[in-house]
């Protein structure tokens, strides 16, 4: 058998990929991007750069302790760099990474769709909920 690269070996790795079995590390990450907190705060890193504190403004209502978490998710998995810059106080700033870039036309897609037929999941909530 001839001797494989750590690339090749990569490779044929994710050639494997079936979200759809449960032990699959896929599935993992599509629980994670499917998040909302994920989905928004991807949505809002769109527009380059922010501070903590601008994406809490942004993300109205999300606790501190949501974002933080959200961002350290999105941090291990590529998605978002962390840069800090010494002053006083500290300034730490967010960024998508260009795999995060990547992940944005799916996410702007889904917040787009989400906003554009929001009337209509009303009214077949509404249609649903008089069934009883």
């Amino acid at each position: 058998m001839p001797t494989r690269t750590a690339a090749q070996h990569r490779a044929e790795a994710s050639s494997t990929y079936d979200a759809y079995l449960a032990e699959c590390p896929a599935r993992q990450l599509l629980d994670r991007i499917s998040d909302k907190w994920v989905s928004l705060a991807v949505n809002a890193l769109a527009d380059g750069p922010q501070r903590y504190s601008e994406l809490q403004r942004r993300l109205a209502s999300v606790s501190q302790k949501m974002l933080t978490q959200t961002l350290r998710h999105l941090e291990r998995d590529g998605l978002v760099s962390r840069t800090v810059t010494p002053a006083v106080p500290v300034r730490v700033e967010y960024a998508l990474t260009p795999l995060g870039c990547s992940l944005l036309p799916v996410m702007r897609a889904i917040k787009g769709w989400a906003e554009e037929h929001m009337d209509e999941v009303n009214v077949a909530r509404a249609a649903y909920d008089t069934l009883d």
